[in-house]
Formats: C-alpha cells, structure tokens, sequence
C-alpha cells in the first residue's frame, strides 16, 4: 500500500453544552469510509463509551452522536491532514494539526483526553501551545492495541466520568 496524502474528511462533533473533548490520531480507513469516528467494527471505543455511561452500545451513527452529546463529549482528531499508508499510525507524516478553537469557542469544553499515544504526542506538540489545556493521554481502543482488555481500557477511561473538583 503507498502513502497518501489525506485531509480528514469528518467534521467535528460538539454542540454548546459539551464539557469534554475526546482526541482521536487520525480516522482509519473504515472510520473515513464511514464518515465517523470509530468507524471500525473491532474498535472498542462505542462498546466503552457506552459500558462507561452504563447504556446500550450504539449501532447507528446516529445513536453514536446521541450518546456522546447526551453526556456532554466533543470529538474530533488530533490532525487535519497527513501523509499515511492505509490506518497505520506508525507511518504518519507530514502532519498538519486540527484548529480546535470551533469546538473550543463553542462549547464548554473543559478537559481533553486523547484517544492513543499518537493523538497525544500531536496534541502536545502542535496544538497544545496554542490552547494551554493539558491532555490527559488514555490508551487506545484500537484493535492494535490487544495489550489492554476491555476491563483495563475501563478503568483507565473512567477517568472521563469523574467531576472535576
């Protein structure tokens, strides 16, 4: 598979009331065919997000939307723009970040989280100078990530439900 320069195609999700932002890398191939975000049957990312907030599991894109503005998450990824091959993270290059004031400017977002080691590394690198907001990084719910079950990829998303004090 050759590399390919990509814009991301997936506009982000927030309205007004959303208090938390949840960073993605860059959409996979399934998620960009899709046109949303965890697009990939075997990302565990809905299954979590809905075990967390103790609710049936979304199977439209509709129902995804609806559970994750119910409990007031934003989404968006950490890059606008890159050069990768297929869904590989470790092939991304050339990257251009995502500006995220629209959803900052228009919500309520307090805390971000990054969905992955490399949505973290290019929030810091690129994006953070810009918003003063530390990242909390998670790790990934990616399929490629079989070092964590469902059960760790639980308790370290919790942190998302916590209040902050």
């Amino acid at each position: 598979m050759e590399p390919q320069k990509i814009i991301h195609p997936i506009p982000p999700l927030y309205d007004e009331n959303c208090k938390i932002l949840i960073l993605g890398s860059f959409p996979s191939i399934k998620s960009r065919e899709a046109m949303f975000f965890y697009g990939h049957p075997q990302n565990r990312f809905w299954a979590l997000l809905a075990r967390l907030f103790d609710e049936p599991v979304p199977q439209s894109i509709g129902e995804k939307r609806e559970l994750a503005l119910r409990h007031h998450i934003a989404m968006w990824d950490s890059i606008h723009s890159c050069t990768i091959v297929g869904s590989s993270d470790s092939s991304v290059r050339d990257v251009v970040p995502n500006d995220l004031s629209v959803i900052l400017d228009n919500s309520k977002v307090e805390r971000i989280f990054c969905n992955g080691a490399l949505s973290h590394k290019m929030y810091m690198k690129y994006i953070f100078p810009t918003t003063g907001i530390e990242a909390v990084k998670l790790p990934s719910t990616s399929p490629a990530n079989a070092a964590f079950s469902m059960d760790r990829l639980m308790q370290a998303w919790r942190v998302i439900t916590e209040r902050e004090s």
